[in-house]
This record gives structure tokens, C-alpha cells and sequence, in this order.
């Protein structure tokens, strides 16, 4: 046996070598290049030595010299090539020889032969196995196309001097024969050296069926059974099994004798295979063909192992070294089939993104093991980096049973087992072959996969692990929101356990018994006033920006549910909380809203709603308005509280429609209230003014009057004089809105129920007051102990309290920042939610020390504007113009005399415009005609696509989708390029998902039910050139390295242009490789043309032009090598 062996090779066939070497007591050698200096081949072996130049890997691994060198500087006796590389190259046998080093494998005269498909084949003939008709080997593209031709198509391209799929095509169509030959001959000299290939005639659904052969030095042979390497994608095998299955033990002696015939004919040592094409169909059905020897071990030489007990590697090393088959105790009369395996090839090929090689650092792997799996690999591991120099195979999965039925059910549940994080893999595509129902039960031909194009679309990992740490990661790095102001889940500070037992009936049991019409006739008629709770909405909305995320709402839903069963409604859903939520909270506003009903089954579930811009901020089509109340009714929405901005019926009228009409919810229409009812001077918004709008809003079809009273304006008496009013002159139950800024708005309240109003909206007082709603505690006890006392426990209120305090709390970095009550809302009349959000956007502008000027300003440019009711969309209006005027220094008197001299936002155009409708005291005149001169007019209704309209007739998820999208397209791409990047981020909890992770502390994020990770921090790394940081996350336990873009720093290296995904003319690179642009600025194309290449783990593939036109540019200057969705070209 030899004392010392070279293994000329890497990844998992090396490390196989160096096991199986170390098991016959030899010490080893490994050559590496610079790139592969962290490789495991180089660590597990006795000694290691540096080949090659750095930049040129693979050029390495192909250098002859280089390998004798090392061999002679290290005194070893035998060089081993397992596979690809120089494993066929019969140089590499001939140097060895001359330098007296043993190769380990047959000769170089029969490497030659064998590995020379054309003279494999004429030795076929020649001993009388059966072939296919081929071309003699060339370079000479003419001499191919001609062959071809006369062979017929279909046909395949094959490199003379190597396998692996590599420098193959299959070519159907004549017409692309051209371009794949200079493919495959391109490929073939980056991977084996050598560009020669040659043609050989397609079989039509053949099964490839593969003989393993063992021959010594004394001419003896032995056949190992067959394998089935019919899965195949590309030419390359994905799937092997031994034995092959359904195959008659008439068509297993053929193939086996056949195989041994053409061993023994060409004098072949040590290990090799013998590859055969099995017809499956027509008149040569079960018929078999040679196609080629591989004179080497291949790479799924594990299932024959398996199933014969024979170590396939040691056996190449002992007949290399002179032992004999009978020596080492091969003998073929006792050679058995001993059940049944199969061989899955895990590689970094993305079956998302046409099996393009992937790379990057493996951030998580976690491996299968247990009973009848093996696994061989070569440099796997969390932390490892998958370069595009070499192959893409991580580890080889080989699972064996008493049958093939056990061999493919343990095979599963392997690849179920395994976990590996930050590349792509073709795990879920091997899922997907595997689960197939054809698979174990029928034959299986080479167009398995090509005939079942959804075994790439299959399931993808959702890696949400490492996705949501990825998240927190970043935020730990940057702080977007500044630290934490506490570390307290506000979830402890809930009132104890859950009581036990049913979900009491609420409100909303009443409304499924009544119908809307008996319902709001049952709230007339009672005396007890309905009790509204906006903490769920309006209050946060209010106060801390809408920032308040959904599981903070359902956190504290069912005690809601089971402490306040009394409650007339919860409000909790439209307004801004919908974009607020897809633009910022990375959630869907749907999903928030089903979890709320589910949490809160007894209570009404109330939403705002504009009329028919929905929760948009234009006017859309009725289909759109109906598609939005049914899907909304459908999920959760009881009462739909329906207003528009300049209180005009007609734009609420297809909104009040829908409730009424389409859904069993109650529609409750607001009349918007601003100025002051009382004050003799007003001449708009009078009393009758709004009994007048009150009349329209009944007729209009309404279950319940409400007075939406946005900025806090509506004094007692008023009220009162209101109020009164309007259940003087109509049947319907009024239900009353206000906000506290200035304070006093209990009162305001109290005179209200004092004059028979039949619903107010309260929050709990730890989110109340100021811009938010009065405080629901305050109120019951003013209400304790009289008649219109609702039936709601004070003391449970308090119970949530400290909850809420908690939580307010949290987002204390979203406060409006307003400390007390302001009178002055009476003389700038800015509304509740827009006041907080005034003051941060005053801030943002450098303005926050002159916020009364804007308060002034707000002033001047309602008036500017005709004074309108100032309610969401039209109170942005009137922000954006104050803002506006603030920024440049104009002075509104100058402003309102001569506007054409003056940029005006769009919103404010759009005002002017009509898109929001007619303010109640007509237009500002001259005032609007001169601002509109020369100004674009917008569109009144949104258009909608056909198409999208189809879609909003498919209620459930495609309506939901397709309704955001509609709504809010540009916050709907935000939250779902955040989803995509980082998964679900609603089910972390609130303060590392604002402030980011502390090292020493555990948070726990369920997923789902049963379903929990265990989060971490471990360390924040320095940052490297590109202001990265590697940030040690701990996932369950275990390290999970993400890495983090700090912002606060600038890359010291530039990056390179990105294409954009959403312009179809963007050419990008698919994945990581060396890219060589094909065509030159002005060149025209057509969709599908070839614009460019692309190199990677020695595979080359096309880039084609998505689209046709002319090329913009080229962005490359020779071959660049890129990183996946850098920007090739352009094509206009």
C-alpha cells in the first residue's frame, strides 16, 4: 500500500479521498489554490501545499505541473484525481508515470481511449455493444453543422474530454444549433481544457442507465450492479438509484455483461463506468445503447456502495497499488444487491432563478443524520463562503433502505431535516422530485423534470429565521428610532390571567340578531349611552403617528373582549392606520383586521371610511368603493363610520350604498363639523347648514348620524343646540366624535348625553386627551349613577390602563410631542391627528421652535382656501399650503393676491381643481382662477384597469391584494419588498423591532402556534470596507451571522449600478459570475436574444434581452465580474 497520496482534487470527492486513504493507513496530501485556502480537503489532510496563482482557482486544479511538483516536494507516491478536474486527462496520467508516481487509475494510453467519447464509441462497435450514430471530434464549427445535419436532429453536443454535463447541449431546433455549439465549446475549454466536442444522435425517452465496473492489473473485471441516473436537469444527474428500478433481470444481464465486455476489450484498470441509454417507448423499446465510459469514479459511486458493502474509493487505492480483485475479496459470484439507494445532489443552484449557481456566505447549516443517511461533503458550514469559481455541490445525500420506498421516504425526511441559510439551494426542487407520485411508481425518463415544469416552482424555504434577524440586526446596527426608552413588554403589564370560560355576547351579537336597521333602532330607544373605545384607532393615530403594530392590539384584544363586553363598538380599522401599516409597519392591514375579529368576536368592530376614495386619498369607481366595503364586511367591519373631507353626499353616496346594500353592517355617515354653530356671525356653518347636510346624509339611506368633530371645535352648548337638533328632526340614533385638544371636551360630552346623543367615542386615559379622545374613565364616572350610565365596569377600565401605559411607552419616540391642551385650536382649527403630525413634519423642515407661525400660517391658508371643513384629505391641503408658504418666507396676503407667481403643491392644485369636491362656501374666486392658470388638471377618478376590476370580484387574498395595490401602490411595494426581504416582522416583538436587540437578553418570536424562535444577540463585528457589519445573532441557540449595511458610515468602495427590477429594459446579471457583454450600443434586438454571457462554478449560460429594441447602452467594458442584479445593459 502507498505511504503517502495526492489528491488532486477538491470538495467532498477530496475529503472522500483523504477518509477513505486514512482508513488504509496512508497519509495524505492537499493541494489548494489561494481562493480555496479555507477548503476542508486542505484542513483534514496530513499535509497541504499552495498551487496555482491567486485569481485563477480553477486554472490551478488544472495545472499538470503544478500537481507533479507538489508530489515530488511532498514524496508522495501516488497521485488520486477522483473526479472532474484532471481526473480523464490522460497528461496528468502520463506525467505521473514519468515522474515514477503512481496515478491511481487506468493508464493514459486507456484514459485516452476511454475518455475519448469518439474512440469509446468505435471500440464499442468494435467488440460488438451497441451505439449511437456520432460525428468524428472536432473544432471546426462548419464540420459539426454538417454532421449534424446529416445525423438529424435531435441531437447532442458532447465535449471529448470531459462529463459532468459540462460543454453538453441537447439541440432540438436546427436554427439555435450555431449558437449552443459555441456555447458548449466555450464551456468546455473553461471547465476540461480542451474545446474539441463532438455530435451524437438523441435517443427519444431514454432512461440513463450506468454500470459500475472494478478491474485490477491482471485483466480481472467485476460489474457492481447498475444505477438510474435518469433525473437529470441539463444533461446534469440530480437524482441516482440503485439498483434501477423496473428493469427486467433480462435488461440488468445485457447492461452488466455489455459493461464488462467493453472493459475487458479496452484493457481498463481500477474504477470506472459504463453509461447506457435505455429506450422506453416505439418499436426499440427496452432496447439499451453505449453512450460512454467515464474512466473514473463518478460522483454518485455512494448508492453502489451502499447497496454492495464495497468501498469504492479504498478499492481504486488498492488496485492502484497492485492488489488483485481476489486479494481484496471482490468476487463477482458473491456480489448481492442488498436493498435499495438513492443519491440527491444538494447544490447552490436556485431552481427560482433557472438553476443559476448562487453565492454567498452560508449564515446557517444545519445537516440531517439518523438512521440509513449519509452525507458527503466538502466545505459546509455556517460561516463559509461559496465563491463562483468552483462546482456548486454543498453535499451529497445518500439514503439507503430494505426497499426503494425506505430509501425515498428516509431521503425525505433528510431533506426536510436540513437547514442552510444565506444562499440558495436546489433543496426544495429535490422535495418536489421526490413527493411526485411518479417517481417511485413508474419508469422515469431523462425528461422527468423537463416534462414537469412545476417541480421549480415548488416550495421555497421561507427562512424566516434568518430573515427576521436579519431585521433586527439592522435595526440593532442603525437605531432608526434612537434606544429604547424601556425594556418593558407591555404585555406584563396585563390585568392578570385571562378569565376563563365563553366569550361573553357584546355588541356585536345584538347587531347579528337585530340586522343594522333594528340595531340602530334598538340604540335610539335606549337610554344608556353607547360607548365607543378609538384606543385602537384614532387615539394612536392621535398621538404616537398610527405607529402603534397589530400585536400590541391583539395583545390586549381578549381581555377587551372579556372585561368590556358592554362596549357599543371597538374602532380599529381605515384611516391612516391602513397605509400607515403597509408603509411603515411592514404589515397588511387586512391581516390586522381579521386577527382583531377573531380576538374580539363580541364586539363591533368600527371603521373610518372616506366615502368613495375608501381609505385612499382620491376618488376611485364604484367597483372599487363596493369591492373594498364587501371584502371589509366579509374580514371583520361592523359599522363602517363613513364621511367625506368637504361633507358632499355624492361622493359618500357609493360607500353608503355598498354597506347598505351589499353587506348586513351598519352604515354610519358623519357630517363633518368645523367653526362654531353659536357665533352670529358665521354665515357657512350654521345650523341649518348641517341639518340641511343631516337631511341629505338620511335620505342617502344612513343607519346612524354621526358629528365627526376633528379638531376639537364643538363646544357644550353647541353641542347641545346640535345634537337636539338633529334627533328632533330625524329617528336615526346620533353618535358623537370629538378630540380633546383643547381640554375641555368632557364638557362638550356631558352636554351632549345631557341632550339625548345616543353614542360618544372615549380612549382609554392612558391614550387620551389632548389631539386624542377624551378619557373613557373620566366620563363613566361622570356618568356614575344616572340613567344614561352605560353598562361597562369602571373598574375593568382601569385594569387596562396600565397596559396602555406601557405601551405608550414603547413608542414614546412617535409622541406628537404636544405636552398639554391648546386653546389656540379655536383660532387655527387644525385637526387632532394633524396637528401631532404637523408639528414632527415642522421638526423635520428645521421649523419646530416656530410652530405657532405655522399655526398662523394654517390660519391664513385656510382662509387662502375658502375655508373648508378640515378633515383627512382636505386638512393635508391646507397643511401642505402652510408648510409650504413657511418654507419659502411668502407672506399670504401676497400669496392669496398673486398665486401665479408662486410654486403651489400638487394637493393644493388638486383642491382647486375639484378633486376633493366643493367646499360648503363655494370657491375662493379670484383667488382659484388665477392659481389654476397654466396648471395641469388632474384626473377626478382614479382610473382602474380592466383587468384589476376582474380582480376585485375574487373576494379573499386576490381581492386584499389587489386593493392595496390600488389604494396605496407605492406604500404596497414598500411593505412587500419588506416582506420579501424580511418576512412577516409583525410577530416580533415591539421593542426590538423599533430599537433592535441587547446582548444578554432572549426574545421569543412565535411564528405560529407551537411554533416559537429564540432570538439573540451575541457580538456587533468592526466594519469592513463596503460599511458592512457582521452581527453574531443567535437563533435558537445557535450563532446566525447576517450581515448589516451601517448607514452612518460611507462604503470606501464603489458600488455597482443596479438594474431595476421594474423597468423591463434593465438587463441585469442573474447571479454572481464573470460577465462578457455580446452586443454594442445601437444594436437592435429581439426578446430572447443573446446580449451578453455569463461564467460561474464552470457552468456558462446566456443572458438574454427581456425585451426588443435598440441597445442604450452597454454598462461593461470586457469581461466584469458581477454580482446577481447589477445592470448589464439597457434596451429601449
Amino acid at each position: 500500500m502507498f505511504q503517502k497520496v495526492l489528491v488532486a482534487n477538491r470538495g467532498e470527492i477530496a475529503v472522500r479521498a483523504v477518509r477513505a486513504a486514512f482508513e488504509l493507513g496512508c497519509r495524505t496530501v492537499a493541494v489548494f489554490p489561494y481562493e480555496d485556502r479555507n477548503a476542508d480537503h486542505r484542513v483534514k489532510a496530513s499535509e497541504s501545499y499552495l498551487i496555482g496563482e491567486r485569481d485563477h482557482p480553477v486554472k490551478a486544479y488544472l495545472d499538470i505541473d503544478e500537481i507533479i511538483r507538489v508530489a515530488k516536494e511532498s514524496d508522495a507516491d501516488a497521485v488520486y484525481p477522483g473526479y472532474g478536474f484532471l481526473s480523464e486527462n490522460p497528461d496528468l496520467a502520463a506525467a505521473c508515470a514519468a515522474n515514477g508516481i503512481t496515478f491511481v487509475g487506468p493508464s493514459a494510453e486507456v484514459l485516452e481511449l476511454a475518455g475519448n467519447k469518439v474512440r469509446a464509441l468505435e471500440q464499442a462497435r468494435r467488440v460488438g455493444v451497441p451505439t449511437l450514430r456520432s460525428t468524428p471530434p472536432s473544432t471546426d464549427p462548419d464540420e459539426l453543422i454538417a454532421g449534424a445535419e446529416e445525423i438529424g436532429f435531435p441531437v447532442f453536443i458532447k465535449a471529448v474530454a470531459g462529463g459532468g454535463g459540462r460543454g453538453m447541449r441537447r439541440v432540438d431546433d436546427p436554427t439555435r444549433f450555431g449558437e449552443e455549439l459555441g456555447a458548449a465549446m466555450r464551456e468546455a475549454e473553461g471547465a476540461f481544457g480542451d474545446p474539441t466536442v463532438f455530435v451524437e444522435q438523441a435517443v427519444a425517452a431514454p432512461r440513463h442507465i450506468e454500470v459500475q465496473v472494478l478491474a485490477d492489473h491482471q485483466g480481472n473485471v467485476v460489474h457492481l450492479f447498475e444505477r438510474d441516473c435518469s433525473i437529470q436537469r441539463r444533461h446534469q444527474k440530480v437524482v441516482e438509484i440503485a439498483p434501477a428500478p423496473h428493469i427486467s433481470d433480462e435488461l440488468r444481464a445485457a447492461l452488466t455483461a455489455d459493461a464488462v465486455k467493453f472493459t475487458k476489450a479496452i484493457n481498463y484498470t481500477c474504477a470506472g463506468t459504463v453509461e447506457f441509454l435505455v429506450e422506453t417507448s416505439g418499436p426499440r423499446a427496452g432496447s439499451h445503447v453505449f453512450i460512454e465510459m467515464n474512466p473514473r469514479i463518478q460522483v454518485e459511486h455512494t448508492v453502489t456502495e451502499e447497496i454492495t458493502d464495497i468501498d469504492l474509493v479504498q478499492a481504486q487505492l488498492r488496485i492502484a497499488s497492485g492488489e488483485t480483485l481476489e486479494e481484496i475479496g471482490i468476487r463477482q459470484d458473491e456480489l448481492r444487491i442488498r436493498g435499495a439507494a438513492l443519491q440527491c445532489r444538494i447544490t447552490t443552484e436556485d431552481p427560482a432563478n433557472s438553476f443559476r449557481p448562487d453565492t454567498g456566505v452560508i449564515r446557517a447549516y444545519r445537516s440531517a443524520s439518523g438512521a440509513g443517511i449519509r452525507l458527503d461533503g466538502g466545505t459546509t458550514g455556517t460561516g463559509v463562503e461559496i465563491s463562483p469559481h468552483f462546482d456548486s455541490l454543498l453535499v451529497k445525500l445518500t439514503a439507503r433502505g430494505r426497499s426503494l420506498r425506505d430509501a425515498v421516504v428516509r431521503a425525505r425526511r433528510a431533506l426536510a431535516e436540513f437547514r442552510i441559510r444565506g444562499i440558495a439551494t436546489n433543496i426544495s426542487f429535490l422535495r418536489a422530485v421526490l413527493e411526485d407520485p411518479d417517481f417511485g411508481s413508474g419508469v422515469v425518463t431523462t425528461s422527468f423534470i423537463d416534462e414537469r415544469p412545476y417541480l421549480l416552482t415548488g416550495r421555497i424555504p421561507a427562512d424566516r429565521g434568518t430573515k427576521l434577524a436579519r431585521f433586527l440586526a439592522d435595526v440593532t446596527v442603525n437605531q432608526p428610532n434612537g434606544p429604547a426608552p424601556t425594556t418593558l413588554e407591555p404585555s406584563a403589564k396585563l390585568p392578570g390571567t385571562l378569565p376563563a370560560g365563553e366569550i361573553p355576547d357584546g355588541s356585536r351579537q345584538r347587531l347579528l340578531a337585530l340586522g343594522p336597521a333594528g340595531f340602530a333602532k334598538a340604540l335610539r330607544e335606549q337610554r344608556a349611552v353607547g360607548i365607543t373605545d378609538t384606543t385602537f384607532r384614532d387615539a394612536h393615530q392621535s398621538l404616537l403617528a398610527t405607529r402603534v403594530r397589530t400585536r400590541d392590539l391583539v395583545a390586549v384584544a381578549p381581555w377587551q373582549a372579556r372585561l368590556l363586553p358592554g362596549m357599543f363598538s371597538v374602532e380599529c380599522w381605515g384611516g391612516a392606520t391602513y397605509d400607515v401599516a403597509l408603509r411603515f409597519l411592514g404589515e397588511d392591514p387586512w391581516e390586522r383586521l381579521a386577527k382583531l375579529r377573531a380576538a374580539m368576536p363580541n364586539q363591533n368592530l368600527q371603521m373610518l371610511l372616506r366615502g368613495r376614495n375608501t381609505v385612499g386619498y382620491t376618488p376611485y369607481p364604484t367597483e372599487v368603493t363596493r369591492a373594498f366595503v364587501s371584502e371589509a364586511a366579509e374580514v371583520g367591519v361592523d359599522i363602517f363610520r363613513i364621511f367625506d373631507a368637504l361633507n358632499d353626499v355624492e361622493q359618500m353616496r357609493p360607500a353608503i350604498d355598498a354597506v347598505v346594500h351589499d353587506t348586513e353592517s351598519v352604515a354610519e355617515v358623519a357630517l363633518c363639523y368645523t367653526a362654531n354653530l353659536l357665533d352670529p356671525d358665521e354665515r357657512t356653518y350654521t345650523l341649518d347648514h348641517y341639518l340641511r347636510l343631516a337631511e341629505r346624509i338620511v335620505g342617502a339611506g344612513a343607519h346612524i348620524l354621526a358629528i365627526k368633530d376633528m379638531a376639537g371645535l364643538l363646544r357644550p352648548a353647541a353641542a347641545a343646540k346640535l345634537v337636539a337638533a338633529l334627533r328632533e328632526r330625524f329617528e336615526l340614533p346620533v353618535h358623537l366624535h370629538t378630540h380633546d385638544t383643547t381640554g375641555g371636551q368632557l364638557a362638550t360630552l356631558m352636554a351632549a348625553i345631557d341632550a339625548g346623543v345616543d353614542a360618544v367615542d372615549v380612549a382609554n386615559s392612558a391614550m387620551s386627551s389632548t389631539t386624542s379622545q377624551p378619557p373613557m374613565s373620566a366620563l363613566l364616572m361622570a356618568l356614575e349613577g344616572t340613567d344614561r350610565a352605560p353598562d361597562i365596569d369602571p373598574e375593568a377600565v382601569l385594569d387596562l390602563e396600565p397596559y396602555w401605559e406601557a405601551v405608550r411607552r414603547v413608542y414614546k419616540p412617535f409622541e406628537s410631542g404636544l405636552p398639554a391642551p391648546t386653546g389656540r385650536v379655536y383660532s387655527h382649527e387644525i385637526p387632532g391627528g394633524q396637528l401631532s403630525n404637523l408639528r414632527q413634519q415642522a421638526i423635520a423642515l428645521g421649523l419646530g421652535d416656530k410652530f405657532e407661525a405655522i399655526e398662523a400660517m394654517y390660519a391664513a391658508a385656510d382662509k387662502i382656501l375658502g375655508r373648508p371643513t378640515k378633515v383627512t384629505p382636505s386638512s393635508k391641503v391646507v397643511g401642505d399650503l402652510a408648510l409650504h408658504l413657511v418654507a419659502v418666507g411668502a407672506d399670504p396676503a401676497e400669496f392669496a393676491a398673486e398665486p401665479r407667481r408662486f410654486d403651489i403643491p400638487d394637493s393644493v392644485i388638486g383642491f382647486l381643481n375639484g378633486e376633493l369636491g366643493e367646499p360648503a362656501g363655494g370657491w375662493p374666486e379670484p383667488f382659484r382662477t388665477r392659481a389654476l392658470e397654466g396648471r395641469r388638471k388632474p384626473p377626478r377618478v382614479t382610473e382602474v384597469a380592466p383587468e384589476d376590476l376582474s380582480l376585485l370580484e375574487i373576494p379573499g387574498n386576490e381581492r386584499q391584494r389587489t386593493l392595496n395595490r390600488l389604494l396605496f401602490p407605492g406604500p404596497t411595494r414598500e411593505f412587500q419588498q419588506k416582506r420579501d426581504d424580511f418576512g412577516d416582522v409583525s410577530v416580533l416583538p415591539t421593542v426590538p423591532y423599533l430599537y433592535g436587540m441587547e446582548p444578554g437578553h432572549e426574545y421569543p418570536v412565535t411564528l405560529e402556534k407551537g411554533v416559537t424562535l429564540l432570538l439573540g444577540l451575541e457580538a456587533i463585528g468592526a466594519p469592513d470596507k463596503w460599511a458592512r457589519r457582521n452581527v453574531m445573532t443567535l437563533l435558537n441557540g445557535q450563532l446566525r451571522p447576517v450581515r448589516v449595511r451601517d448607514n452612518s458610515l460611507e462604503s470606501e468602495v464603489a458600488s455597482a449600478e443596479k438594474a431595476d427590477p421594474g423597468n423591463r429594459g434593465h438587463v441585469a446579471a442573474p447571479f454572481a459570475g464573470a460577465v462578457t457583454v455580446t452586443v454594442a450600443e445601437g444594436d437592435e434586438v429581439a426578446a430572447g436574444d443573446q446580449v451578453a454571457t455569463i461564467e460561474a462554478m464552470k457552468m456558462e449560460a446566456a443572458i438574454n434581452a427581456p425585451v426588443a429594441g435598440v441597445v442604450k447602452r452597454v454598462v461593461l467594458i470586457g469581461t466584469t465580474q458581477l454580482d446577481g442584479g447589477d445592470l448589464v445593459i439597457v434596451i429601449e
